[in-house]
């Protein structure tokens, strides 16, 4: 993506199923839970760079020795700090007691992070508290050990506000604005009831204190805690949590917007936010990985029972389309078919752009994501070329010399890497000016492929989201080789709406779609449209959000999806350059056959899965209007 965007969050969550002295055994480490944990979260690092953080339970402590250990890091490379932390327990153990570390008993007792359930989170922050604090898995403690609570997840909530008035009713005073802390406190409420209610009843029974503990811990309802938790939230969330004494649970919206895979046998239970990683840590078939169903928790109980339970009625499923396209790591069978897809959908579009004449047009892509994208545009450009060749064989065979078969044979797509995407490039001058020539050389260029003032260039993105790196660098670097045109071609749609539920898309104003719809009303002066639309956002801003309506739609619905992409490319144009640009959109309806079961396209088409997305976005378009530079969410 030449505009870069800030990922999903990833979680990875391990549950041990046998003894530590079992992996020692079999795989000669007790430290197999904590290697497999790095090796998830390695695998998924794509998924979080703002920070990490790692979490463990020890199951059936003794009274007065830790059970639960946590670190967190916001480092540079957080996973390898975190693990380098935890790594340095064991290394002097190594170096004075060797035989210590075979003792997967003693190592339980004596040494944090030798735990049986193990959690571990990467984050990408989607507003501005980036702190260690706001690092997961994130903790509620309690002297009870079945009323501790640590939870990780990929997630956000559009009704924060309400679920805060909620919290408040039931006389609590959190100490921050935001999901986490809600969706935290939520679960721990009703954990709270869960461990009352059995006190209660074991209390009634004539148990005394320390055997209704151990009661409490073997009959928690852990699906009863989720439904009562989860039963107002609005959004997209994946969230894996473990009360203190061991249980634990893994779950995905109602909607399956965010997404969750995981894979049991008789030793281990695991779950990630992405199938590769499950492959490639454990050497699993593909179809050995499940996907986690909307609405369904899977529960791990203390035991080692593990149970499916719906915890919330699932709703028409809306998987986010943004994972397959960029997010999740390409390296997943279906989502590297999928993006090829995309690629090839678009073939006949652009052998219409450049008039089918692949003598004069150069083919490339925009590093990195877009890469399988334009493997797929290739595939489909030598289909095509194989036809011409063919039908021209059929018209001239009668009469072919052999300079026409030369001529014939030699039709073939010119694909070139043009593109090279300098890595290591920083941008420390602050002066904006300077700044903004400095981005212009993030990317470099192959020279002397292009036929200066005779040739077309095609370039491939995976999606264009504000237009501003085309402008300052990519299309300045492809017009010093002297194309006579630049087709900029985004695999997917155009990006018209802000996200909610996780991906930092929040402001209608980075939008360079909504800007070239905008611009187009107001040159055919049809300013009172954007006027009409914002009185419509504010009428509704106080109404419940079941009934909302994303009036933003209006904003678009005048112009065909061409016109905005012609208005598109005269704003990403820079002013210098003299080559002709032109910008080609995947169409809805590609991005649902490449993706047919990833049919979650919000932030394309305005079809919100839950209500609070409707708020969400009129609630951007009231900010764009007012002059605030605000998340529409919290």
């Amino acid at each position: 993506m030449s505009d870069q965007i800030k990922h999903e969050c990833g979680i990875a969550f391990i549950r041990l199923l046998k003894p530590l002295s079992f992996y020692q055994k079999k795989y000669g480490t007790s430290l197999y839970g904590l290697n497999k944990l790095y090796l998830l979260m390695e695998k998924q690092h794509n998924r979080g760079q703002d920070g990490a953080g790692i979490a463990t339970i020890k199951l059936d402590v003794k009274p007065g020795n830790r059970y639960i250990s946590r670190h967190r890091s916001m480092e540079k490379n957080a996973v390898q700090d975190i693990f380098s932390y935890v790594m340095r327990k064991f290394a002097a153990i190594e170096s004075e007691h060797p035989e210590l570390l075979k003792n997967a008993d003693w190592l339980k007792e004596n040494v944090s992070f030798t735990g049986e359930v193990l959690l571990g989170h990467l984050r990408y922050g989607t507003h501005g508290n980036n702190s260690i604090e706001a690092c997961h898995p994130f903790l509620r403690q309690n002297n009870w050990m079945t009323r501790n609570l640590m939870i990780a997840g990929n997630f956000n909530m559009t009704n924060v506000d309400e679920l805060l008035q909620q919290l408040y009713d039931l006389g609590q005073h959190p100490k921050e604005r935001a999901d986490t802390v809600t969706v935290l406190e939520k679960i721990g409420h009703f954990l709270d009831d869960e461990n009352q209610f059995l006190f209660n009843k074991f209390k009634r029974e004539g148990y005394d204190n320390n055997e209704i503990s151990q009661l409490i811990g073997n009959h928690l309802n852990v699906n009863r805690i989720l439904q009562k938790s989860a039963k107002t939230w609005d959004g997209g969330y994946t969230i894996a949590g473990i009360f203190g004494h061991g249980d634990a649970f893994v779950l995905r919206d109602p909607a399956g917007i965010r997404p969750a895979y995981y894979y049991h046998d008789d030793e281990i239970f695991v779950a990630a936010s992405e199938r590769p990683a499950l492959q490639t840590a454990f050497n699993i078939k593909i179809g050995q990985v499940k996907e986690i169903e909307p609405g369904h928790a899977l529960i791990i109980k203390k035991d080692g029972t593990i149970s499916d339970e719906v915890f919330r009625e699932p709703v028409e499923k809306k998987a986010c389309s943004f994972e397959r396209i960029y997010f999740s790591r390409g390296s997943d069978a279906d989502i590297y078919k999928e993006r090829k897809k995309l690629g090839r959908l678009l073939c006949p579009k652009i052998l219409d752009h450049v008039n089918h004449d692949l003598e004069h047009t150069v083919f490339s892509y925009i590093p990195n994501t877009a890469e399988v994208s334009f493997y797929g545009l290739v595939e489909g450009l030598h289909a095509y070329t194989k036809n011409t060749q063919r039908d021209a064989l059929v018209h001239s065979r009668d009469n072919l010399t052999d300079e026409e078969l030369d001529r014939i044979l030699r039709i073939t797509p010119r694909v070139e890497k043009l593109a090279i995407k300098d890595v290591k490039m920083r941008t420390f001058i602050t002066q904006d000016a300077e700044r903004s020539d400095m981005v212009a050389h993030v990317y470099d260029t192959t020279y002397g492929l292009i036929k200066r003032d005779v040739d077309t260039l095609v370039a491939m993105d995976d999606s264009i989201v504000r237009g501003t790196t085309l402008k300052q660098s990519i299309l300045r670097i492809f017009d010093r080789l002297g194309p006579v045109k630049i087709v900029i071609v985004s695999s997917a749609p155009q990006i018209r709406y802000p996200d909610c539920y996780g991906i930092d898309m929040s402001r209608m104003g980075e939008f360079v779609a909504f800007e070239a719809a905008i611009s187009l009303l107001r040159e055919r002066k049809m300013d009172d449209l954007i006027t009409a639309v914002y009185n419509k956002c504010k009428d509704q801003a106080n109404a419940p959000k079941e009934e909302v309506i994303n009036h933003v739609k209006e904003i678009y619905a005048p112009f065909t999806p061409e016109e905005i992409s012609d208005k598109i490319a005269q704003i990403i144009t820079p002013k210098e350059i003299s080559a002709k640009v032109e910008v080609i959109y995947q169409t809805l309806e590609g991005l649902h056959e490449a993706c047919p079961n990833h049919l979650g396209d919000w932030y394309f088409s305005g079809d919100y899965p839950t209500p609070g997305g409707n708020k969400v976005v009129n609630r951007a378009f009231m900010n764009w209007m007012e002059g605030k530079n605000a998340r529409a969410y919290l």
